[in-house]
């Protein structure tokens, strides 16, 4: 192969890897989620995306922003409460960027600014706190860093959609007194309960008691209904044997005689004087009886 074919060969093979160069910086494939801030010659033009972008290699200078929710850590800052206790902590914050184009020229480090202002942000919400409020609440305080953050990154096309803390770590001291306090909440709790138990036993036994003691006055009322019953019953019935028992004898002392009757009386009178006393019985009728037995004798 001669020289002149050999540089034709170069030649073209250079201009084959200018404009493969030229193809790579020219054609941008740009994910939905990602945006391409592109400053020609120095000038922002705007933000292009998603899928195929054109751009002029060597004079357009494409930035990238990535448009999905980002979470940093906040690492421990001890902050000074209201009541002047030191307070260690740390937080998570979540920001997710609205406009790619003022992220990227209305501040020169997001990240780091972003992480700065939440720093004195929390320094500053919690030097309003009492210690107590601090620890107990933490929802208000994500409210207000969350609030305080998005009024400054707003300016930024960033939007901050949550803070949560994850660690707050008070002085030594404040630990044993809490400490000290939970052991004579559970305590005065076990007190409570066991009070508690024991009234409800309590009144649980009366509550027994007084169902017996009621059971058993209804059974003796019971009982008692059915003795004057039963009572009753046995009165009626002596009443009619006695009256069934008059009936017969007054039926049969009309069939007896008169000298049965007398015999009878005397009979009595004897059982009554028999005795080692001595006795007297001078009866009413008994010149009558005398008479009527006389009169039998001599029929």
């Amino acid at each position: 192969m001669d020289s002149p074919q050999i540089l034709i060969l170069c030649a073209i093979g250079v201009v084959f890897m200018l404009v493969l160069i030229f193809l790579v910086n020219a054609i941008k494939v740009v994910p939905e989620y990602y945006r391409l801030v592109v400053f020609r010659l120095g000038r922002c033009i705007g933000d292009k995306g998603p899928g195929l972008v054109l751009l002029i290699p060597f004079i357009d200078r494409p930035v990238r922003v990535d448009l999905r929710e980002q979470v940093r850590e906040i690492p421990h800052q001890v902050s000074i409460t209201k009541d002047n206790a030191p307070i260690s902590i740390d937080f998570l914050w979540f920001y997710k960027v609205l406009t790619p184009t003022d992220s990227v020229v209305q501040v020169g480090n997001f990240e780091m600014a972003a992480q700065g202002m939440a720093s004195t942000t929390l320094r500053s919400v919690i030097g309003g706190i009492m210690l107590d409020a601090v620890l107990s609440e933490r929802e208000h305080i994500n409210n207000l860093l969350r609030t305080r953050l998005d009024e400054v990154t707003e300016r930024w096309g960033v939007k901050v959609t949550n803070v949560e803390i994850r660690e707050i770590v008070p002085p030594r001291e404040v630990q044993d007194a809490m400490n000290r306090q939970l052991s004579a909440e559970r305590n005065r709790r076990a007190v409570v309960t066991e009070s508690t138990g024991q009234r409800e036993a309590a009144i649980n036994v009366a509550d027994g008691q007084k169902q017996s003691a009621i059971l058993q006055a209804e059974g003796e009322k019971q009982s008692n209904i059915l003795r004057a019953e039963g009572d009753q019953m046995a009165q009626v019935l002596r009443a009619e044997g006695y009256s069934n028992a008059l009936s017969k004898i007054n039926s049969v002392a009309k069939t007896v005689d008169q000298k049965a009757l007398t015999v009878q009386y005397f009979e009595t009178l004897k059982t009554m004087a028999s005795g080692a006393s001595t006795k007297f019985i001078f009866p009413m009728e008994f010149t009558s009886l005398l008479g009527n037995f006389i009169k039998a004798n001599k029929d």
